[in-house]
């Protein structure tokens, strides 16, 4: 692409400074300090008591989280919330409110699923409007059916309100589209972690070529999956990508192929929460403006 013919006057700074202002309006009208509207950003609704909201908390980094979320950790009564959901979203939820931690990690469920249904019904059932915090979106991969089921059978009205998932936030903090005409005009979310025992990805579905393959919670299976796809027909310098801590002042990353990806992570360790993408949309990192904007490691096949 060329360059432009002029140069252009960069106009960022100072609509930068506008939305920090309005935001800063913003919470001030929900923690109850100003009756005025805030210009451009209409208030709507409340919570409701015996309602429970299932809320996703995004990917991290606080300025991802909706305004609709922002307004109800700002209003409800309690909020039980996981292990990804970040201490800058917390710290939006006004003191003397109550606060349920129900997360759980790999290897260790500190409350059973069940034991969390039954919390939200019970802080509902008492009049309470309860937020459900969830990181990312709560309807990927995270359990949100089963907890809607609890609420149905309960009869405890819910709403559910969307964040920004992982592997939106993975593939924009590097630069690239998850989907584009000329690599990928499909997208595949697929969660590594097999619930039954003989359970096994459908690899020759997901070997093409003209698709993007999403990764959640699958750190500990990379090479199982660099395997399954190249035994089903990818070529060995596929490329694939692992983002860590997408989104947030901590993320890495690591590009490789599907060859020598499993080496790569070996000699780089990365953490979890991990995302690995799959496709030839990956080659695009290495020229997107945006590779190196929040210091990630970074090696490239």
């Amino acid at each position: 692409m060329s360059a432009p013919s002029r140069p252009l006057k960069p106009k960022w700074p100072d609509a930068l400074v506008r939305l920090s202002q309005r935001m800063t309006r913003y919470f001030t009208t929900l923690g109850g300090e100003s009756s005025d509207a805030t210009p451009g950003v209409a208030l709507r609704g409340e919570c409701r008591p015996g309602k429970v909201y299932l809320v996703g908390a995004g990917s991290g980094d606080v300025e991802l989280l909706t305004l609709k979320a922002a307004r109800l950790l700002q209003q409800a009564d309690a909020v039980v919330y996981d292990r990804l959901v970040e201490e800058e979203v917390l710290a939006l939820i006004p003191a003397g409110r109550e606060r349920y931690y129900v997360g759980k990690a790999r290897g260790h469920h500190s409350v059973p699923q069940a034991e969390i249904g039954a919390l939200m019904v019970k802080l509902a059932t008492e009049g309470k409007s309860v937020v459900r915090l969830k990181g990312g979106d709560p309807g990927v991969f995270g359990r949100m059916g089963e907890e809607l089921a609890a609420l149905a059978q309960a009869q405890v009205p819910a709403e559910i309100v969307p964040g920004i998932t992982a592997a939106s936030a993975a593939a924009a903090s590097m630069g690239i589209p998850l989907t584009d005409r000329g690599h990928a005009q499909q997208l595949r979310f697929v969660t590594a972690q097999l619930c039954r025992e003989d359970g096994t990805p459908d690899w020759a579905s997901l070997a093409r070529r003209d698709e993007t393959l999403v990764f959640y919670m699958g750190l500990s299976k990379v090479s199982a999956i660099c395997a399954g796809l190249r035994d089903a027909g990818l070529p060995d310098d596929w490329p694939i990508m692992l983002v860590a801590n997408a989104s947030k002042p901590e993320q890495q990353s690591l590009i490789g192929s599907l060859a020598d990806m499993p080496a790569r992570l070996a000699e780089q360790p990365l953490p979890s929460p991990c995302l690995i993408v799959v496709g030839s949309v990956v080659r695009m990192v290495a020229t997107s403006p945006a590779v190196g904007a929040r210091g990630e490691v970074v090696g490239v096949a």
